[in-house]
């Protein structure tokens, strides 16, 4: 609960509306009760002991006012309202009014309430009675009520509901004019809960009037129900205390950082102004996990309790830091408005973690993954910033780049992704579907000329897009399960098109690419072993590429799933060598055939000595392990004369022949006339070796000729 010097204060710039309103409810409770108090004082000596009990119950009930949870934390439910309700149903407006009254003197005077707080709880409590006596008066009630009849008690409920209404929209209202922000969230937080609380105080008013009417002995014994609805009403403020606290660290929990992200957006949206952004950092934690297998959860939790503790003494003071489960943390700025300010205070939560935590006497190091969104560039609302942080978070440790800002490019859940996931997934469904189709280009052998093998790649033509980039179209489904439909079916189209070829006599090595995912689930060998068995395709003319990065990922199950297709009789090719992690013990280990060497070093090695240097120093490893190699985006004839002096032994790209699909690959066949090269001696100094002097010759020799032309489509 916020204290009470914050509680009594209006902000400059909302005094004038709140105090206007204030001021008005006042008003308006002195004209429409004046005649009604009048006409009580001149009648209260008459009034029976019934009514002072009740009365005198209501003023010392009204010292402990019951408190409801949520932001409402300047609005208060008032046990006396129960002794009011009965005796504006039992004596009038008038002695209603002036039980309630006092009542809220007392209270104010507690709650150390400023005069116009104070006058203002007496006035909309006065304009409810007032409401409710308008009900009363309506359905022509009787001073002493006999409640025989089931249309007291609808009069009663009806009376009730219209209280309700008048005294919640009016502390709504006065809140929202204090507060600002959206007066729609006003009325609903805590909607329930006052509810609940009232409508249990009102609706005892009738029980309790029914007992006095035997005898007023019997009204002391509401306070028992009273005490229930209190003990209700603050076991429901606790809970909801509880819930916006993490109970481990101490720090704000999820549910207290969405509120507070909300409550920010919602006063920046009333109020926009230069400098109004704000930033949300989340933090995980790298190798948490190893901390708790090793040392046990209790040491876990202690090194958690530590990082919180750190990062909040490098924050503002305005600022919440929040842990959001797990070893998972989030801290809200409004002083990191933009990008440089959000930079700065990751650097400086980074510095607060960068020294040991000393757990037992053993140092821990602790590092943490980073992501930001800052508001309103990555979202406006609550649930786009935090989803958004969270893409940002998770590139943070894929990459190791920390901290990652938000970028949609990253986002591969975003609301046009998810299109483009649904409208694979019914294109995969649907096996007679053409917008999937299979592209085949061609892999020469450089020695022979010879074709020895085609490279499968995945084309998909959506209806409306037009042709996915293939990149695109893999970022969309490695992440979900539509990566296993996708896997299937290029395994399903590659193996039927390479049994229709070898039926026909064309006996074509395809190679297909498949993911991580794929590999680490050994059903795999078995869908490609009942393909092969379908289409009477023979397991050799067949080859699966995978690239460093799945092999890294978890070697183990990988090496599992790459030694069952082995033994099928499935070839094995590594994918873009050189720009992964790659260890000589994984290929020593690995049952490869090929080693593929990416595009990014072939494209160079004919003008830049260091590309050159690495694709010679490529196949000379491939060839000292027994691995032929293949070199992708070979698309002219300097780097294909750079490859054959190199040693290299199949080269794939443009220089040949585009991708094509199958239909196209015979007619390109028949067409083909292998390019036989020169021998090595005469081609050698086509290799760069030296870098070229700045702004001088670049020595570049003569080309020779060669046989042969590439008829490329």
């Amino acid at each position: 609960m916020e204290p009470e010097s914050s509680r009594n204060s209006v902000p400059r710039d909302r005094a004038v509306p709140f105090y206007g309103f204030a001021t008005l409810t006042v008003a308006a409770a002195i004209v429409v009760c004046a005649g009604p108090l009048l006409r009580f004082t001149r009648s209260a000596v008459e009034l029976p002991p019934a009514f002072w009990l009740m009365a005198a119950l209501a003023v010392i009930s009204d010292a402990r006012p019951f408190t409801p949870p949520g932001r409402r934390q300047s609005s208060a439910i008032f046990p006396s309202v129960c002794f009011t309700f009965a005796i504006l149903m039992a004596w009038g407006l008038g002695a209603a009014v002036a039980v309630q009254a006092a009542a809220a003197v007392v209270a104010g005077v507690r709650g150390r309430h400023t005069l116009i707080r104070a006058g203002f709880n007496v006035g909309q409590y006065t304009l409810a009675l007032a409401a409710a006596n308008g009900v009363f008066r309506l359905a022509g009630w009787s001073p002493e009520p006999a409640f025989n009849r089931w249309s007291d008690v609808l009069v009663v409920a009806a009376a009730a509901v219209v209280w309700f209404i008048v005294t919640y929209g009016a502390v709504t209202f006065a809140v929202y004019l204090r507060f600002g922000g959206r007066w729609s969230p006003r009325f609903v937080d805590g909607l329930a809960v006052e509810a609940l609380a009232s409508g249990a105080l009102l609706l005892l008013s009738p029980i309790m009037l029914a007992a006095a009417h035997a005898t007023a002995a019997l009204i002391p014994l509401v306070l028992v129900p009273l005490y229930a609805v209190y003990r209700m009403t603050r076991l429901t403020a606790e809970q909801d205390e509880l819930a916006r606290i993490d109970s481990l660290t101490g720090l704000a929990s999820r549910k207290a950082l969405v509120a507070e992200v909300a409550e920010r957006v919602a006063d920046r949206s009333r109020r926009p102004r230069v400098g109004a952004g704000m930033a949300l950092i989340l933090l995980d934690l790298d190798r948490f996990k190893h901390v708790n297998d090793a040392l046990g959860h209790a040491v876990g939790d202690r090194l958690l309790i530590e990082v919180g503790r750190r990062l909040t003494t490098v924050v503002g003071p305005g600022d919440m830091v929040a842990r959001l489960g797990g070893d998972e943390y989030a801290v809200l700025s409004g002083d990191a408005a933009d990008v440089a300010g959000a930079r700065a205070l990751a650097a400086r939560l980074t510095e607060a973690l960068r020294a040991p935590v000393i757990l037992d006497g053993l140092p821990l190091d602790v590092d943490a993954s980073m992501g930001v969104a800052l508001y309103p560039q990555h979202g406006t609302d609550v649930a786009a910033l935090l989803r958004h942080a969270d893409v940002a978070m998770y590139e943070a440790k894929q990459t190791g780049n920390s901290p990652a800002f938000y970028a949609p490019e990253s986002d591969h859940h975003s609301a046009e992704r998810l299109g483009l996931l649904a409208d694979l997934r019914r294109a995969l469904e649907n096996p007679d579907c053409a917008e999937i189709a299979m592209y085949y280009q061609p892999q020469i052998d450089i020695p022979t000329g010879e074709v020895v093998g085609v490279e499968a790649l995945l084309r998909w033509r959506h209806p409306r897009r037009g042709l996915v980039d293939p990149e695109v179209l893999i970022r969309v489904a490695e992440q979900t399960a539509v990566m296993s439909l996708l896997t299937r079916r290029v395994i399903a189209d590659v193996v039927a098109q390479v049994g229709r070829w070898h039926a026909g006599g064309v006996s074509l090595r395809a190679s297909l690419n498949v993911s991580v995912r794929d590999l680490h689930s050994g059903d795999i060998a078995d869908y490609i072993v009942a393909q092969l068995a379908e289409h009477n395709a023979p397991p050799y003319l067949v080859q699966l590429e995978i690239t460093e990065g799945a092999l890294m990922a978890d070697p183990h199950r990988v090496l599992a799933t790459i030694g069952r297709l082995d033994r099928i009789g499935i070839a094995i090719a590594l994918d873009d060598f050189g720009t992964g992690y790659s260890s000589m013990q994984h290929l020593r280990r690995l049952p490869l055939t090929e080693v593929k060497i990416d595009r990014s070093f072939v494209l160079g090695m004919a003008t830049d000595p260091d590309d050159a240097a690495i694709v010679r120093s490529i196949i000379e490893l491939a060839g000292a392990l027994g691995l032929r190699v293949v070199a992708e985006g070979v698309e002219d004839d300097p780097i294909w004369r750079a490859l054959h002096a190199a040693g290299c032994h199949v080269a794939q790209g443009w220089f040949y022949a585009r991708p094509m699909p199958a239909d196209d690959l015979r007619g390109w066949l028949a067409r083909y006339r292998p390019i036989v090269p020169l021998p090595v001696a005469s081609v050698v100094d086509s290799v760069p070796t030296t870098r070229p002097a700045p702004g001088g010759d670049t020595g570049a020799p003569t080309t020779p000729t060669v046989s042969g032309t590439p008829l490329s489509q």
